[in-house]
């Protein structure tokens, strides 16, 4: 009997049965977590291609924009202006000094550019030789602003004053020449501005110098005893449409007169 006891007694093991089962059911859990990390992957990936993509687009604009920026400046160096300074022959430039030359002959007509040309081309500049007459009202320097290698380009031109007629940013610029033979003396020379805002000039850019008479040998005291003395002045300065630019020089009956030995100009770099 006793072992018909321990029988029965073994059918009670069978509740392991199901505690095999529970456990695999949760088991099974994991595989939740499994998809829920497989999503946050996928849309990991997602911002990480959406990053790449942007960072494309991000680095096509510089591109574009450098592009364009060169071809401007390309189109700047283009410029018949540019192309005489870079040219010694054509412009008469030596050593960073320029020297202009002038015909004979004066044209009553102000040169002008081409129509087409691109509006980088359409900046404003001139460029003034100097006048064999040089002496003006209040020292002003008068200048050749017609024919040879004077040129003016949306720029205007009275008693010696650069008219300009747009705002910008400019580089201002004088070349004189001075004989300082005669006996010891201050020179001063100046790029002055007339503006609407102000009443009185304004003084741009100065170059100031004390020259006596250099002694000379008797050759060079026959033939004139000139002891020159030269100033270069050059700036970039703002200006406005009405200002009006200038260069006066102190004593200027002293001043050299010729053609390739004053000049005065301007051309505007950015609007």
């Amino acid at each position: 009997m006793q072992p018909d006891g321990m029988a029965e007694g073994s059918v009670g093991t069978v509740p392991q049965v199901f505690v095999v089962d529970s456990q695999a059911n949760y088991i099974s859990l994991p595989s939740k977590k499994k998809v829920t990390w497989v999503r946050v992957g996928q849309k990991f990936l997602l911002l990480l291609l959406g990053l790449t993509m942007l960072g494309l687009v991000v680095e096509g604009c510089f591109i574009y924009n450098l592009y364009k920026k060169t071809e401007a400046f390309s189109l700047y160096m283009s410029h018949p202006l540019f192309q005489n300074l870079s040219n010694p022959k054509a412009s008469g430039l030596q050593g960073g000094t320029i020297m202009s030359q002038v015909g004979t002959k004066e044209s009553n007509e102000i040169p002008t550019m081409r129509p087409h040309l691109e509006p980088i081309q359409q900046r404003p500049f001139a460029q003034l030789i100097g006048s064999w007459h040089p002496a003006g009202e209040t020292n002003v320097v008068q200048w050749v602003y017609r024919g040879g290698e004077s040129i003016t380009f949306n720029m205007g031109y009275n008693n010696g004053r650069l008219l300009v007629e747009k705002d910008g940013n400019y580089y201002l610029y004088s070349k004189v020449t001075l004989n300082a033979a005669e006996e010891c003396v201050l020179m001063q020379h100046k790029v002055m501005k007339v503006t609407k805002a102000y009443d009185q000039p304004i003084e741009l850019v100065k170059s100031k110098s004390f020259r006596c008479r250099t002694p000379k040998p008797s050759t060079a005291k026959s033939s004139g005893g000139e002891d020159l003395w030269n100033s270069f002045l050059a700036g970039i300065f703002h200006l406005q449409k009405g200002d009006e630019i200038y260069v006066t020089l102190d004593d200027v009956h002293k001043m050299r007169p010729g053609n390739t030995e004053n000049l005065m100009g301007a051309f505007m770099i950015s609007p």
